[in-house]
């Protein structure tokens, strides 16, 4: 059977988040790999807001808010509401997560150095791969894709009667 590009995308995060959860654990911490884009944003600023976060990640705010309600239950960032403007959360590492910084920039370097193997054993680079999805699915998201390949189908089904 072949497997639907979900399934394939799906199995791929695990192969990758498993085997880097795995470095993390190795390398002593408890940490999970989905903080990072978090953690990399308010490595470089002193605070940020879950938007900023998650323009500056390129994820979605609703998968912001999720991994920050995470990292402020494991001590690794405070969140409050913008003084000006209640809606509006501001995000900044606790002691915990700054203190871990060291370490979580080793296991990058690691991370970053196993990615590049891999991207050296395939005909096209991975990170070259996703990076021309992305730009592909930001012309002309995949729900637009869906559609039209929906009303492709209609008219295939209805011209078939």
């Amino acid at each position: 059977m072949k497997r639907g590009l979900g399934t394939q995308l799906r199995h791929l995060l695990e192969l990758l988040d498993g085997a880097v959860q795995a470095s993390y654990a190795d390398a002593g911490l408890t940490y999970r790999p989905r903080y990072t884009p978090v953690m990399r944003v308010l490595e470089e600023r002193e605070f940020a807001s879950i938007g900023e976060i998650a323009e500056a990640a390129g994820i979605t705010q609703p998968a912001v808010t999720q991994t920050v309600a995470l990292m402020v239950r494991d001590g690794l960032v405070h969140s409050r509401p913008a003084r000006h403007d209640a809606r509006v959360r501001v995000v900044r590492l606790a002691r915990k997560g700054r203190d871990l910084l060291p370490a979580l920039r080793t296991c990058w370097r690691v991370t970053e150095a196993a990615a590049h193997t891999l991207d050296g054993e395939m005909t096209t680079p991975l990170s070259q791969a996703l990076a021309e999805a992305i730009v592909c699915l930001e012309a002309h998201s995949f729900g637009e894709r869906l559609a039209k390949a929906r009303s492709a189908l209609y008219v295939e089904t209805v011209n078939a009667d």
